[in-house]
């Protein structure tokens, strides 16, 4: 008995055999894995190895830090709720008020439901075969119905884990937090609704994607997938950062019955969450929502069930009959490009990089899916940026905000601009510069580096421009009267360029190679950094416009004065660049043998 725990719990035997008695044992073997099991390993890894995610295989890693940290913010705010459960001021303070306890309920289904719902749509493309799989998968002897059951049971192992990292600690820490009247039937409500909850939003993502796939096919799906993607993204995206806007109305929605209630699925989980923890004395409203969302969830399980085989024969039969043909090159972009050769990429070298980046962007999902990520992240702050939810008579209004319209100026071209440097840099195809080395050398002569960096910062500029610009026409359509003034038109479309042309400016600066061809630099980059860097800025980027715009406003000196300043801070970042530009084109290019670390030195082999 004891020899039999000491193998099944101990890493190594505690004395050491002599070689004949290790030899009589014969040789040790790793245990046999069936086919079954290989294929879920592969899919798994896919889940965290694939070029949407990392071209360089470090994706594993920044995936799982990503779903350990998803169940961070949670945690945290459970922490932050024993101050409010038991305040130190004034002394003999009771629990807080009934409806403040239903919106600190509401925020962790809230919570579970849009991070299972990001995490699905991010993996969306691997729910289903591709090409890799079937050039790979295809030859070898294994049976198609093993492969379907390996894919599903890798896509349950993800959902599982994924609810398991983003929902385990709360419940840790909550019950010592909020001192619940019945223990049981807190944590019942909690887990049920928050797993509930976040359980939906993956089968929602799975059912709606498999019905589109079964009714329309993967081609046509392919056409409006990134649309979809990026609207799913920004759609749950509000739902989270408008939580502090939209909490001071959780009750008027509650107690009216109203249809917004009604409709937005992390309601119905609430529903469960009061009606297991209140029990009989819950609210009738609570009933209602609880059997919305059981049902839904029922439905959506069901369609999954009955809707991904289909989608799943449909798509491999047509991965192996292959894309139709493609029609003719059109014709209707030739006018524009004659422009632009006319205006602002005339030199050959600044042609061919620009519109190199153009057809790149059109051709590789794994740079637009970037943008639709950037894009539903920055729709999303620009959404909970603008409305404003008010309470009166019971009724629920929404309202434009001002200042707000104002700020989401700055958001827009900063989401804009922060997509398209994470694009370019992007180090997927860095062996597309083959011929640049071979026509200009590496690092290239400056005359030819400043036309390369030149063509991206252009391409970013006009796009940054096309797209500001159009919100700023839409921002006109829903702002108050006071900004619709022409000094105030002019002063917003004054700021609106001027944020493009800085902003193009900063991320650009430290920016050596041609979009797409870039190294990855040495050294792991902090993801924590990055992200604490964003938050930092973009407060800037959406007050700078709250505090500029009025000034402007005022006068025609103002105006003029502004216009001045964005062109001298474009200036001075345009000779920046070109020293930095010119400082890494004198330097060096380095031999195969050798390493950047003594370089920096001043040291050489």
């Amino acid at each position: 008995m004891g020899d039999t725990f000491q193998r099944l719990f101990m890493m190594a035997e505690t004395e050491v055999l002599p070689l004949n008695e290790q030899a009589a044992r014969g040789e040790v073997r790793a245990p046999e894995r069936s086919q079954f099991a290989h294929l879920l390993a592969h899919f798994l890894e896919r889940f965290f190895h694939h070029e949407t995610a990392s071209p360089e295989g470090d994706a594993k890693s920044r995936l799982v830090l990503i779903a350990c940290s998803a169940g961070l913010p949670p945690f945290v705010v459970s922490l932050y709720l024993w101050p409010v459960y038991h305040p130190l001021w004034p002394p003999g303070a009771g629990r807080p008020p009934y409806w403040l306890q239903v919106n600190h309920h509401f925020f962790f289904v809230v919570y579970a439901f849009v991070s299972m719902g990001i995490a699905s749509v991010f993996e969306w493309d691997l729910f289903f075969p591709d090409l890799l799989d079937l050039f790979v998968l295809g030859p070898l002897p294994i049976a198609e119905g093993r492969i379907f059951r390996a894919r599903v049971a890798a896509i349950a192992v993800f959902v599982g884990g994924f609810l398991f990292d983003a929902n385990f600690l709360p419940p840790l820490v909550l019950p010592a937090a909020t001192d619940p009247p019945n223990l049981m039937r807190f944590l019942a409500g909690h887990v049920l609704a928050v797993l509930g909850s976040a359980f939906f939003a993956a089968a929602f993502i799975l059912a709606l994607q498999s019905v589109l796939l079964a009714a329309f096919g993967e081609r046509l799906f392919r056409k409006f997938s990134l649309a979809a993607q990026g609207f799913a993204i920004a759609a749950l995206l509000v739902l989270l950062l408008l939580f502090p806007v939209y909490s001071g109305v959780v009750p008027a929605l509650l107690q009216t019955g109203s249809v917004y209630a009604l409709a937005i699925p992390p309601f119905w989980f609430l529903g469960i969450y009061q009606r297991l923890l209140d029990g009989a004395s819950a609210l009738p409203i609570y009933t209602h929502l609880a059997e919305i969302g059981c049902a839904a969830t029922l439905i959506a399980t069901l369609l999954v069930v009955l809707a991904y085989p289909f989608a799943y024969k449909r798509q491999v039969r047509q991965l192996i009959e292959g894309p139709g043909a493609k029609s003719a090159r059109r014709h209707a972009g030739l006018p524009f490009d004659w422009l632009l050769h006319l205006t602002f990429v005339r030199s050959p070298v600044r042609r061919a990089v620009f519109h190199f980046i153009g057809q790149t962007i059109a051709r590789v999902p794994r740079y637009r899916i970037y943008l639709v990520l950037y894009g539903g992240v920055g729709l999303s702050v620009v959404v909970a940026t603008v409305l404003r939810f008010t309470s009166e008579h019971g009724a629920v209004r929404m309202a434009v905000s001002g200042e707000g319209t104002r700020a989401a100026v700055g958001i827009v071209a900063f989401w804009t601009i922060a997509g398209l440097r994470i694009s370019f840099v992007s180090p997927g195809n860095r062996l597309g510069s083959w011929i640049f080395r071979i026509v200009h050398g590496k690092p290239a002569p400056f005359h030819a580096a400043i036309e390369q960096l030149l063509a991206a910062k252009v391409w970013v500029l006009l796009a940054a421009m096309a797209v500001t610009f159009s919100a700023l026409a839409v921002f006109h359509a829903i702002s108050p009267p006071e900004l619709l003034i022409r000094p105030a038109v002019a002063a917003q479309c004054l700021v609106a360029a001027g944020m493009c042309l800085l902003l193009n400016d900063i991320f650009f600066l430290n920016v050596r190679e041609i979009a797409f061809t870039g190294e990855r630099p040495p050294g792991e980059s902090n993801f924590a950094f990055t992200v604490w860097k964003y938050l930092l800025v973009i407060p800037v980027v959406s007050g700078f416009p709250v505090a500029a715009e009025p000034w402007i406003e005022q006068s025609r000196w103002n105006f003029i004065v502004a216009t001045a300043g964005f062109a001298l801070a474009h200036l001075f970042l345009r000779e920046l660049h070109r020293h930095m530009t010119q400082k890494h084109s004198d330097s060096r290019a380095l031999e195969d043998d050798e390493e950047e670390f003594p370089l920096r030195l001043g040291l050489r082999y």
